[in-house]
């Protein structure tokens, strides 16, 4: 039933105008405004669902409008039939897709099921996420300054944070979660905030100061970025003709358009993702020696090709270069000029675009954005909701005097879209009217995005904190994001049943590559007449071959 006074429906219709409305050419093409009178937003439950005071769901909705908006004005210069399509979102599906890790399973089993774990390919190569002592090297910890907490990050190594902090790096005696805190929590508490900001840029490590929003937004970094648009288009180059979407006889969107992934763990992965939906060859690129989540494999590589090239070998650049001549889209979701170290960031790309005559799209996803004192760092979610102050105000609604991370990888999904969104106007604008295009998006603006539209009332968030729980509510700040979003799981299962009809929300396909059914959120997007869908199902990183050449299909979809 409706919270009363409050509708998430009309929400939604705000923040899609409001986002309409920001009229800063090339990043919002004007096509949008021909074609936002099309979208219509639907829900069967008009309040929230996730017990969090910002409005994710209204919020990625929005987003969702104007990624069908672009999508269906790239639809428009194919010629075909009469440009006036429906665009469909619907509340249910967009909240499903924002903690889509979580109703995704293999072989029957999800992320928080131990039996998952044997039909998974082990990328965990540093022990970073299987064993609980290092995972914990990345999570919310209080300091020696009074009140003041930071969020370490030992990313997919561990080992650099825990010795940063003066402790071993492995430590198989500690099995419990009780345990482990109360070995790390009082390393932690040997520094004050300036000293762990200073160990953390000395080691070049992910944390982060857990900041509230009002002293965040006293920092440089902070002032600057609440002032910029939630993303960014600009040109690259100018002198490439316009060059039209590959012709094509079916009815999706981006037919023959080759996207080349450089990313792990969500936010980037969902870019190319979605761009799978309307139909791009998408080939992710790893390299064997990097680590990732294996899970999030499941759900992230649906639609796609997976392949690994280690790029600082003569072999792996031979292929990767090949692969490069042909491509349209590129997602760098690696930490700030990790590519470009390589010697493939937006200035090869430049130059390859013009020696070729024809444009091509480069898309960044970062964590704290493209201009500042901190662009240069490297985050992830959890990084970007505490640097923002998401987790002060998560620890505020919980009735609590410190911060909590968000439960799911909200954000990650979020920026996943606005990199979806960017990607797509610079296409169009490489159809209508030529060049290459850089397309920027970042984890901070999500979450600053979020801010802009504001928490819920105060009404909503008392109701939203009695479906919650007890459970919910006595979670703390030590927490792991998997106990926090486990908890607000099992919550959701229990008042929402729906949400989780697999039939509904659903894709299940035999996937080769992990020989089991993997099942993941359907795309959220519709568009009368124009199929949205996976092509393929999941595969693990690097089970396909690095080649343009998908050769015979072997994954079929299953009915649930």
């Amino acid at each position: 039933m409706p919270v009363r006074d409050y509708s998430s429906l009309e929400e939604t219709k705000r923040i899609f105008d409001y986002l309409c409305s920001l009229d800063y050419e090339p990043s919002s093409p004007g096509a949008i405004q021909e074609i936002r009178k099309n979208v219509e937003f639907f829900a069967s439950r008009d309040a929230p669902y996730f017990p969090i005071p910002f409005k994710e769901t209204e919020v990625t909705s929005a987003l969702k409008g104007i990624e069908g908006s672009l999508a269906s004005a790239l639809w428009d210069t194919r010629g075909k039939g009469e440009a006036s399509h429906k665009v469909n979102i619907s509340l249910e599906k967009a909240t499903a897709f924002l903690f889509q890790a979580y109703i995704a399973n293999v072989g029957g089993y999800g992320k928080l099921d131990p039996e998952a774990k044997k039909f998974l390919k082990d990328t965990d190569l540093l022990q970073a996420q299987s064993n609980q002592y290092r995972r914990m090297s990345a999570n919310l910890y209080k300091t020696k300054t009074p009140g003041g907490y930071f969020h370490i990050h030992g990313s997919l190594e561990a080992s650099t944070t825990l010795r940063m902090i003066g402790l071993e790096p492995h430590r198989p005696d500690l099995t419990t979660h009780e345990s482990i805190v109360n070995a790390i929590e009082p390393a932690v508490e040997h520094f004050t905030l300036d000293e762990l900001e200073g160990l953390n840029a000395k080691h070049s490590q992910a944390g982060v100061t857990a900041y509230k929003h009002e002293d965040f937004l006293k920092t440089q970094h902070g002032s600057v970025n609440m002032g910029l648009p939630p993303w960014a288009v600009v040109p690259l180059e100018t002198e490439t003709p316009p060059s039209p979407l590959p012709i094509s006889s079916g009815n999706r969107v981006l037919s023959g358009i080759k996207v080349l992934e450089l990313c792990r763990i969500i936010a980037g992965p969902v870019v190319t993702r979605i761009l799978g939906e309307y139909g791009a060859d998408v080939l992710k690129i790893t390299s064997p020696n990097l680590s990732d989540v294996p899970f999030f494999q499941v759900d992230g590589n649906m639609g796609k090709h997976a392949a690994e090239l280690d790029l600082k070998t003569p072999d792996g650049r031979k292929v990767f270069e090949e692969l490069l001549h042909d491509v349209d889209v590129v997602v760098d979701g690696y930490r700030p000029g990790a590519i470009e170290k390589l010697g493939y960031g937006p200035t090869f790309l430049t130059q390859l675009a013009k020696r070729r005559g024809k444009g091509l799209i480069y898309v960044n996803e970062n964590c704290f954005g493209y201009e500042g004192e901190w662009k240069h760092r490297p985050g992830w979610q959890q990084i970007a909701d505490c640097v923002s102050g998401l987790a002060w105000e998560q620890g505020k609604f919980m009735g609590l005097n410190e911060p909590v991370v968000p439960p799911f990888p909200i954000s990650d999904y979020g920026t996943g879209c606005i990199g979806a969104i960017a990607a797509l106007t610079g296409l169009y604008h490489r159809t209508t009217t030529g060049g290459s295009w850089h397309g920027k998006a970042s984890l901070l603006q999500y979450d600053l995005l979020l801010f802009k539209m504001g928490k819920y009332p105060d009404f909503v968030q008392e109701e939203l904190r009695k479906l919650a729980g007890p459970e919910f509510l006595a979670l703390r700040h030590s927490h792991s994001v998997d106990q926090i979003s486990g908890t607000a799981l099992l919550s959701m299962k229990n008042h929402f049943p729906e949400l989780f009809d697999k039939g509904k929300y659903c894709d299940s396909w035999f996937a080769n590559g992990y020989g089991q059914v993997v099942s993941a959120v359907k795309p959220v997007v519709e568009i009368e007449g124009v199929d949205i869908s996976f092509k393929r199902g999941s595969r693990p990183n690097g089970f396909d071959e690095p080649t343009w050449d998908f050769g015979e299909e072997k994954d079929y979809r299953k009915e649930i």
